[in-house]
């Protein structure tokens, strides 16, 4: 078998990687103006720095919401479509070893695929994401640059923007110690430095993201969730999650490949059989 490319295209990043023997070869993200002009320069900039000749390629698979726009053989290749929630599945499947959890796809909003064996379906998800993340830093710093975001946030106190357990009650209450949060962004102050209100941006996405998915499991008996997509890179998972495991006897689980997981699931597709 040749080299299977997969591609997730959103509406103005793609991320792209290749699988030979079901092995992930150097996966890369590109940024640009639209959909179709960050495809291709990303599929031209995967080809060019891994040494790969289109000879090399057996079948492309695409996937994600700017998958729309393609329509055409991607450089005269045989391409064929995944959809996102079953390549969000795969992928995470995949990358986690696990056969029964919930992928949370932390995008632009975050979605909730249940994985069961092989039966991989959409259970829901919420308008938080990225985006809301990007669109309250524009309004609250004056930036969407994720760099920047994350610089001020590692010198923020996230006590000074979000009520605790420990604020309004002198014992913890049942199932909640005292530093649980009580409620996001009650302690904010209209003067509150830019440090502290990029943290509590961060943490109100990121807390929001694994409570919702928590409650999506209720009654499933499910206690994995595999985190996938960009947010997954924020040094603050690494803190947030790991409380709430704490909380409510749960596993949250980053694969090494967490932002890559879509595209990965896009070429897993045709590689398990199902050809396009």
């Amino acid at each position: 078998m040749g080299i299977i490319i997969g591609i997730d295209v959103g509406i103005s990043t793609t991320k792209i990687v290749g699988l030979r023997d079901r092995q992930v070869i150097s996966p890369i993200r590109i940024t640009a103006a639209d959909p179709v002009t960050s495809l291709y320069g990303a599929f031209g900039k995967y080809l060019h720095d891994n040494s790969i000749s289109l000879s090399d390629v057996e079948q492309v698979m695409v996937t994600g919401v700017g998958s729309s726009y393609i329509n055409e053989p991607v450089y005269g290749l045989p391409t064929g479509k995944t959809d996102e929630f079953v390549a969000d599945g795969l992928g995470a499947r995949f990358e986690s070893g696990l056969t029964k959890a919930i992928v949370v796809s932390m995008g632009t909003g975050t979605s909730f695929v249940q994985c069961d064996g092989d039966h991989i379906q959409h259970i829901g998800g919420i308008g938080i994401g990225g985006g809301t993340l990007q669109g309250l830093s524009r309004v609250m710093l004056n930036t969407r640059d994720p760099e920047q975001i994350q610089s001020l946030a590692v010198q923020g106190d996230i006590h000074h923007i979000n009520l605790s357990i420990g604020d309004i009650s002198n014992r913890p209450l049942p199932g909640l110690p005292m530093d649980a949060t009580a409620s996001l962004f009650s302690k904010a102050q209209y003067d509150a430095p830019k440090e502290d209100i990029a943290l509590g941006i961060i943490t109100l996405v990121l807390q929001s993201i694994g409570s919702a998915a928590i409650l999506s499991a209720l009654n499933s008996g499910i206690k994995d969730f595999v985190l996938i997509g960009n947010l997954t890179l924020l040094p603050q998972c690494k803190e947030i999650y790991p409380n709430l495991e704490k909380f409510y006897n749960v596993r949250f689980h980053i694969p090494k490949y967490a932002e890559f997981c879509t595209a990965i699931g896009a070429a897993l597709y045709y590689v398990n059989g199902f050809h396009p």
